[in-house]
């Protein structure tokens, strides 16, 4: 199957991921370049931005899962892993912020542990699947983290199964993994974005892939690996079902870092994938994508 042209835009952070949220704010207020390729240029108006990007746990190459949509009416987060955090040194207007959560595993969850550093005034809305609403709200209280109801930012809660049209429209299905796990099919400013992470190949995988502009999911198995692991999926999974349900831009994320101990190692699965499907990239910390 043919696929597109277009090539990513993108910022490809090496440092350490604390100096990459610096880059990122710095880059907020740069004036455009000639070419408009400046990922924050006042021309786009919306950008993916990978604020965690590990799987497991953070390490020097990176944060545990967090990603950024942003738009030009709307911030919309999708999981909370320890990236999370450095969503406090982005969120620059009182654009609603709305967080989706996949699952209930603590490297999807932990970055919640920092909604005490968030000043918001307009809040934060959180969306999950009914199937893990309630562990999510006893995750919000005492012992484990400060309960919402002394947060300097009101939290709301949104239950949601099935499609779904609230402020946001979006789809969303149950993954293959070891416990509840729902990935989530976007419908921003014209664009589809679908976001699945911790999951094996499954019927809602694809179901929510199809023909959308950007498809985010895991990388959590070393390519070529052919352990019986049916939870995660190698690069070559991935991009198959990309090249499958002929989405136009593949990103991969969710890199166990007991597999991809570097950002060599995810730049040589990039690399393994090209002849699968030409237009996927391995995300670091800080890379930022325009469509």
């Amino acid at each position: 199957m043919g696929q597109p042209n277009s090539s990513f835009k993108k910022t490809d952070i090496n440092t350490p991921y604390d100096a990459g949220v610096a880059q990122l704010v710095e880059q907020r207020f740069r004036k455009p370049q000639v070419d408009g390729s400046t990922p924050f240029a006042s021309s786009i108006f919306m950008k993916i931005i990978f604020l965690g990007t590990n799987g497991w746990y953070d390490t020097q190459t990176g944060n545990t899962p967090c990603v950024l949509i942003e738009t030009q009416s709307e911030y919309i987060v999708l999981d909370a892993g320890f990236g999370f955090y450095k969503l406090k040194d982005i969120i620059s207007s009182e654009k609603p912020v709305r967080l989706f959560i996949s699952h209930l595993h603590y490297d999807h969850l932990i970055g919640l542990h920092t909604l005490p550093l968030f000043k918001l005034s307009q809040g934060i809305d959180i969306y999950a699947n009914k199937a893990i609403m309630k562990g999510l709200r006893a995750f919000l209280k005492r012992p484990y983290t400060s309960p919402v109801i002394l947060l300097p930012t009101k939290v709301r809660f949104h239950t949601v199964t099935g499609d779904s049209n609230m402020p946001i429209t979006f789809e969303t299905a149950g993954l293959r993994h070891s416990v509840s796990c729902h990935g989530y099919r976007l419908h921003v400013e014209g664009k589809i974005v679908t976001y699945c992470t911790d999951t094996g190949l499954c019927s809602g995988l694809k179901r929510l892939a199809k023909d959308a502009d950007l498809l985010i999911t895991e990388s959590a198995m070393a390519p070529g690996d052919r352990s019986p692991n049916i939870f995660h999926l190698t690069p070559e999974m991935a991009a198959s079902v990309a090249a499958e349900t002929r989405v136009k831009k593949l990103a991969l994320f969710h890199f166990d870092p007991g597999k991809y101990p570097s950002l060599d190692s995810r730049r040589a699965a990039q690399t393994a994938v090209q002849g699968i499907f030409k237009d996927t990239i391995a995300a670091n910390d800080s890379t930022v994508i325009n469509i």
